[in-house]
């Protein structure tokens, strides 16, 4: 995948270069104590040295909600592109809304070029894709509004602060990786602000094989590839890999079912539970473009090939 970076780009990366600079007196961010991960060092820093790059293992899940409900949580200024994701999955319950759970930690975060590192970190939150933020009827983004974030990594908190998302100082069960094995295929997640009653926790149980999974991975390689805001002053464009050494054969996404229990925003401050929860398990490398201008993602296609946005036989999705 060839990469060209504008100067709006090189300039976020700029100002991401300064800012880790600043809170770490010009030292690698990376300190002597941090944790020790099982997962893929990062495989793309060489190759896209003035990007963020990265490794992102993350437990993926899918929770339909009502569309009435949806839409009351996400911000009316943004329509529900529902065509889009019939398109990726033609028989997803009728009247519903595909939000997406993501759990995960940042492994080996690096600017190469100028030779900073990132401390590894944990996050979760709840993601609502296909959202028309530009208004053109076919460009699906994802609104992330909030993050329990790794209360040791100042770094990671400031920076999806300055997205506009609502980010909870966290601590994390297990520390340094995606998830905890309970036993051979069963794996747990847990997050916990430090400042609030907020939470998320994840029990999931891995499946035989990935034809017992309603969603294809393409759906979910499409939503973790849509350009992602928060109050839309700007936008992260994370593109993830899919096709390398470090998701194949052995290390293959592997389909799950569980339950997810949380209380967190946008869901009211009310602790809710959703049983029969389908989602993968998998780790991607990362390449990423920080504080990008939305309206210059407008057309946007790179989220994971045909079927994301585009209809055949039409210019445009339904819009709620």
């Amino acid at each position: 995948m060839a990469l060209r970076l504008s100067l709006l780009q090189l300039s976020a990366v700029a100002v991401l270069v300064f800012f880790s600079l600043l809170l770490n007196g010009g030292e690698s961010a990376t300190a002597p104590d941090a944790c020790v991960s099982d997962d893929h060092h990062n495989t793309l820093a060489e190759s896209f040295p003035n990007n963020a790059t990265g490794v992102l293992n993350a437990t993926l899940a899918i929770i339909p909600i009502p569309l009435e409900t949806a839409r009351r949580l996400i911000p009316p200024q943004y329509g529900i592109l529902e065509r889009a994701y019939r398109a990726l999955v033609p028989n997803f319950p009728e009247g519903m809304y595909p939000v997406m759970v993501q759990a995960a930690h940042d492994h080996d975060v690096q600017f190469r070029a100028y030779g900073i590192t990132i401390d590894d970190f944990t996050r979760v939150g709840f993601e609502f894709p296909f959202l028309d933020l530009t208004g053109d009827r076919y460009s699906s983004f994802r609104w992330a509004p909030a993050q329990l974030i790794s209360a040791t990594n100042g770094i990671a908190l400031e920076g999806s602060r300055a997205y506009g998302t609502f980010v909870s100082p966290a601590e994390f069960e297990p520390l340094c990786d995606a998830y905890r094995r309970l036993s051979k295929d069963t794996t747990y997640f847990r997050g916990s602000s430090l400042t609030s009653s907020e939470f998320v926790e994840l029990e999931m149980r891995r499946l035989p094989h990935s034809a017992s999974d309603p969603y294809p991975l393409e759906l979910l390689k499409n939503i973790t590839n849509q350009p992602t805001f928060a109050n839309a002053t700007s936008c992260d464009n994370m593109i993830r890999l899919f096709n390398t050494t470090m998701s194949v054969g052995e290390h293959a996404p592997a389909s799950v079912r569980g339950r997810v229990r949380a209380r967190v925003f946008p869901f009211g401050g009310v602790e809710q539970e959703w049983t029969d929860v389908y989602g993968v398990q998998v780790a991607t490398p990362f390449i990423e473009n920080n504080y990008l201008d939305c309206r210059t993602m407008r057309g946007y296609s790179g989220t994971a090939g045909p079927g994301d946005s585009y209809m055949h036989g039409g210019n445009s999705n339904d819009e709620l």
